[in-house]
């Protein structure tokens, strides 16, 4: 991967670890549905105006990815934290979509997975493990489940992306967001009623209109632009596994913005981490000159 691409992964990583206390923020005033529609609302609007549906991919494979990445991915996290998972163990349980992604890339389409990203990805699976263990804050089995569900759901959207490449990935993300409004609306009518829409006006605070903003505009459409950009450029097992930077910044967001403290075994999987994405990111390079 070139440099600058590497570097922009990490800050969209980085970006997406603070995503989870921007939610928190959000769910103390809205219903978790209500959150997440707003959301893609605004990814939508008004840009779905000025720039043309993706070329290149069907209608069918955009509303896919649009429902999926909508109502199957950030939905289901939204309930799940909703439901007393802490941003912080949400960002960890999440990541396990890294592994999903690689080893579907490898079975759907053919993408060679290397010893050195066997090791590395060994380091980082040992290190989120420890972690998880270690993380204090609730995480019934429910809600665990659902994290589970929605790393699941993030992994087939990444090999949508792989499969068709959107040449315009503003655009991509534009209009699948489009198609994930119409999935919540009807995922929240079917759950709640209309009761959490009638009562977002008196419920929406400044703090909740922020973090709507922040997840559409910095955390979908800057973010995920770039991401999509890199899955479809680099292999899988190149690019997936950065994602396993978003715990450690979840976590040291979550310690800054709500005082979160964490045992001494937290650091040592963040290390593993770390050493998992070093391995990863380092071994092609040093492939060469080894040989």
């Amino acid at each position: 991967m070139r440099p600058r691409h590497l570097l922009l992964g990490i800050l969209v990583t980085l970006i997406w670890g603070s995503n989870f206390s921007v939610i928190e923020v959000g769910l103390r005033a809205l219903d978790p549905f209500v959150l997440t529609t707003l959301r893609f609302v605004f990814t939508a609007l008004p840009l779905i105006f000025f720039v043309r549906r993706p070329e290149g991919v069907p209608l069918l494979a955009t509303a896919a990815y649009g429902v999926l990445f909508g109502a199957g991915l950030w939905g289901v996290v939204n309930i799940a934290m909703a439901h007393g998972m802490s941003p912080g163990l949400s960002s960890l349980v999440l990541q396990f979509a890294a592994f999903m992604t690689v080893l579907l890339s490898a079975v759907v389409f053919r993408e060679p997975v290397k010893a050195p990203q066997v090791i590395g990805m060994v380091f980082a699976v040992a290190g989120l493990a420890t972690v998880i263990h270690a993380a204090p804050g609730s995480a019934s089995t429910p809600g665990t489940a659902l994290i589970l569900l929605a790393a699941l759901n993030w992994s087939l959207c990444n090999l949508l992306v792989k499969r068709f490449r959107p040449a315009d990935m503003l655009a991509f993300v534009v209009w699948t967001s489009a198609f994930a409004v119409p999935a919540l609306v009807l995922l929240t009518l079917l759950a709640k009623g209309s009761g959490p829409f009638t009562a977002l006006a008196a419920n929406m605070t400044w703090a909740a209109a922020g973090s709507v903003l922040f997840q559409a505009y910095v955390t979908t459409i800057f973010g995920y632009a770039i991401w999509n950009h890199l899955m479809k450029t680099y292999p899988a097992s190149a690019v997936a596994p950065l994602s396993l930077l978003v715990p450690v910044s979840g976590i040291a967001t979550s310690w800054l913005a709500f005082g979160e403290r964490f045992p001494p075994a937290i650091w040592v999987g963040v290390v593993l981490i770390l050493l998992g994405i070093a391995v990863l990111v380092l071994a092609p390079r040093l492939r060469p000159t080894t040989a």
